[in-house]
């Protein structure tokens, strides 16, 4: 097994006791980084650093419970990969279940060191602290644990300890707010894809139409340079163009011969009955789906619906989902017609380049069609879905 690695004096100062201004500026650092993070993974390893730093450890691990599986995980520990240990073992699962903090010199003298881990990893614990942290209802979320000092004295302080404290007190709160939004969101995707599902549902679409939709808006919205965020805020919210289907009647919706000029402007309502059913959100997916709904049919020569907008005038996300959603209809059996060759396919964007499409978006359509093809091979529909 391997040994810290020891501070040679004749190489580099040893490090010393934090002061207290270096104390504040870790931890007004560290609070400010943590309140910005919308991520649960990035949010535990500010945690870990943070600890780590404050009190000069050489590696800070945290630890959550997964009461599903009874268990304790990381997955931020420095140095190391996922660990997972039953509930109630070794120095974190005391800590947890019984709510002490732990300050420990030797860890192998203590019968609760669970030697499972450093066999694992190659490393030798030795001195080592475990500070549970708690949420805003008190109930703990989990556990700080820092690992072998790095000063001479090779041993944590009560100092250290209370400093951890104060750290987890912090963390714990603010990882509670981060799983909550989390939590908050995740389901807002699960309810867009439903809903989403639901619209595409009444006109007889299989529930494959949104997936694919979705992923081939993400494609083309990395591909014009759209941030990462920005392409999963739009594959989460681009099943609910449609949505506004649901106030179409079935006689118009399923009909299988052309529509009457009455019927297309009865048709075309669905955009305005998807905005309105989603603007009034003050949610981030919400509004965005609002976009998507009520634009997905302009076109980039004015002469689309509802509000006739032309070029720049269209949100992007609008004329990203037009491509994708034209792609995808035009390939797929509907209940009016057959499914296009590709060739043909190809063709209508080459045509409609600059009129219906967004040049730039059909551009890179056109480079990122093998990818879009790769999705529509994984999502095809059966042949009994589509009768």
């Amino acid at each position: 097994m391997l040994e810290p690695i020891p501070i040679n004096a004749d190489e580099a100062p040893a490090p010393q006791e934090r002061t207290p201004e270096e104390l504040l500026r870790i931890i007004f650092d560290y609070t400010a980084k943590i309140s910005g993070e919308r991520s649960i993974k990035n949010v535990l390893l500010l945690m870990a650093d943070m600890g780590r730093e404050m009190i000069l450890a050489d590696r800070c691990t945290v630890w959550l419970i997964d009461h599903a599986k009874q268990e304790l995980f990381t997955t931020i520990a420095h140095g190391v990969n996922e660990i997972r240990v039953p509930l109630g073992t070794g120095f974190v699962g005391h800590s947890i279940e019984t709510g002490e903090c732990l300050l420990i010199d030797d860890a192998y003298a203590d019968i609760r060191h669970n030697v499972d881990n450093d066999q694992r990893t190659g490393y030798r614990t030795q001195a080592i602290i475990t500070v549970p942290f708690v949420g805003n209802n008190g109930v703990i979320l989990g556990a700080y644990q820092a690992i072998n000092k790095l000063t001479p004295q090779a041993v944590f302080s009560r100092r250290d300890l209370e400093q951890l404290k104060l750290a987890a007190a912090y963390a714990g709160k603010s990882l509670e707010s981060v799983i909550l939004q989390e939590e908050i969101e995740s389901t807002q995707r699960e309810i867009i894809f439903t809903m989403g599902q639901i619209g595409e549902g009444r006109s007889k679409e299989t529930g494959n139409h949104v997936k694919r939709v979705a992923d081939y808006s993400a494609i083309l919205a990395l591909g014009l340079g759209l941030s990462a965020h920005e392409a999963e805020l739009l594959r989460v919210v681009s099943p609910m163009h449609d949505i506004g289907k649901v106030a179409i009647p079935d006689a118009i919706l399923l009909k299988q011969g052309k529509l009457t000029s009455e019927e297309f402007d009865q048709m075309k309502q669905h955009t305005e009955v998807g905005y309105q059913l989603l603007k009034s959100s003050g949610r981030e997916l919400l509004k965005t789906a609002a976009i998507v709904a009520h634009q997905h049919h302009e076109k980039w020569d004015g002469t689309g619906y509802p509000q006739g907008l032309k070029e720049e005038e269209i949100h992007l996300y609008g004329r990203i989902t037009a491509v994708a959603d034209v792609f995808d209809a035009l390939g797929s059996d509907r209940v009016y017609k057959k499914a296009w060759e590709l060739e043909r396919i190809l063709q209508l964007f080459r045509e409609e380049r600059g009129r219906h499409f967004d040049p730039r978006v059909v551009d890179v359509f056109v480079e990122q069609l093998p990818a879009l093809l790769e999705i529509r091979e994984r999502y095809k529909d059966d042949a009994d879905e589509t009768l």
